[in-house]
């Protein structure tokens, strides 16, 4: 085993014997679950902050003719009287703020409703009393023209549209947008978040050893080109293995979660995922597969899992070895950690920006222009690729992954060629505040 290889074992066998980082490998995914649990628990609890808002009506236009609809979010009162109804007498009734219809309101001309309340109302309740409004508005304007409920809602149509995706052979096969957004999105955002991880702890990890001497010792023995290269190599295999384990806990752990929910129902899901993958395209619509878990498990057989695998570990790797060797020359160029913000922005704006492209342009337009050369420069493809990775016909569009991975190994071995000359002349320069000019000028010195 050479130098380098030493040194990313040494690295490697120290990272992942720490308790903190066997804690947070366990603890990780069980933490990210009982997260979105309690979000989801909130969001579809009917008792959890479902507080209901109580208004006194006074309409002075007498439009609505108390047809304010109530449900158990909003309860409509109505008095005749609105100067004597202050806020303390509302409060001690049981409201919480009172309405106004205007003299001149009419279902023409609906402006100039008023809402008092003690305190400030919030979007969803100002959004759900203009729909009660609107509705009473529109039920008046249909009982004068004749029309009633019954024919009103006959008119709504609903559709439910199929997307599939045509292969090389012309087959059919489901495609499930939204399944592959939120699949692209989170191969992404673990890619950004390890790339900034595990290339700030390079970073740290150089500038202790730098501070603590302990690279005067290690440089007798080794090369800087050869140590920074060992710290790089070596997180990234801390990383893989920390990534590796969080999907196959979180794996289990969404599985016992779907076994624990639907119980029975498991062996008919599965059923109607593979009918749907054996009906025709024609046929699939209109088959009663409109079940969304059963279609959701037939779009999941449906993903290029091993296209997916092999992306995600190529631009894991190519991202992190890219960055984390400008974060290595950054440590390696200054005395401390409070001295890296000069240097640090140039280095994480593109990550960041690459991340805003890809939650707003990307998921618009995933082949137009813009995702395409976003997927195809070094610097943001390790994001932008992984989003953009669940829509590509790999029958048409696989020139687009070789372009895109060969200019990030070119862009890797640059910036590695690029930090191990800057690492090599700052590792041992102490007490020297460094600008851009002297880190341009190492570049250019000897070994």
């Amino acid at each position: 085993m050479g130098k380098i290889g030493l040194i990313t074992w040494r690295e490697y066998i120290t990272r992942v014997r720490k308790k903190s980082f066997l804690i947070m490998t366990i603890l990780g995914p069980i933490l990210i679950a009982a997260f979105y649990g309690i979000i989801i628990f909130l969001a579809v609890s009917d008792t959890i902050g479902k507080d209901q808002d109580r208004v006194l009506v006074y309409d002075e236009a007498n439009v609505l003719n108390e047809s304010l609809k109530n449900d158990d979010r909003m309860e409509f009162g109505y008095a005749s009287n609105w100067e004597a109804r202050n806020l303390d007498t509302l409060k001690n009734q049981g409201y919480t703020g009172r309405l106004l219809i205007p003299a001149n309101f009419n279902v023409y001309q609906p402006d100039g409703v008023v809402y008092e309340s003690e305190n400030s109302i919030s979007i969803e309740s100002k959004e759900r009393m203009n729909n009660r409004i609107a509705q009473a508005l529109r039920d008046g304007k249909m009982e004068r023209l004749g029309i009633s409920r019954e024919s009103m809602d006959s008119i709504k149509t609903r559709v439910s549209l199929t997307a599939l995706t045509i292969d090389e052979t012309g087959e059919a096969k489901n495609s499930i947008t939204e399944l592959n957004t939120g699949v692209g999105m989170a191969l992404s955002f673990v890619i950004y978040f390890f790339i900034f991880l595990y290339g700030v702890q390079v970073m740290k990890g150089v500038i202790e050893e730098k501070t603590n001497r302990i690279v005067e010792v290690i440089v007798s023995s080794v090369k800087p080109f050869q140590l920074m290269m060992g710290k790089v190599f070596g997180l990234a295999m801390v990383g893989l293995t920390q990534i590796v384990i969080w999907v196959v806990l979180s794996g289990l752990l969404v599985l016992l979660i779907t076994m624990g929910v639907m119980g029975g129902e498991m062996g008919d899901v599965m059923e109607m995922a593979q009918s749907a993958q054996t009906l025709p395209a024609g046929q699939l619509a209109q088959s009663g597969m409109q079940d969304s878990v059963g279609q959701l498990m037939a779009g999941i057989q449906e993903l290029p899992i091993r296209f997916l695998l092999f992306a995600f570990v190529i631009y894991f790797l190519g991202g992190y070895l890219m960055y984390s060797s400008l974060f290595a020359a950054v440590g390696a160029a200054v005395d401390a950690e409070t001295e890296t913000q000069q240097f640090m922005l140039p280095i994480t704006l593109p990550l960041v920006f690459a991340i805003a492209i890809s939650t707003s342009v990307v998921l618009r337009d995933p082949n137009g222009p813009l995702s395409f050369w976003m997927s195809i420069i070094p610097l943001t493809s390790p994001i932008v690729m992984m989003v953009r990775a669940p829509f590509l016909n790999l029958a048409t569009q696989w020139w687009e992954v070789l372009l895109s991975v060969s200019l990030l190994i070119g862009a890797f071995c640059f910036t590695i060629w690029l930090a191990g000359k800057i690492y090599r002349t700052g590792i041992l320069m102490y007490g020297k505040k460094v600008t851009y000019k002297e880190l341009a000028k190492w570049l250019f010195y000897k070994a």
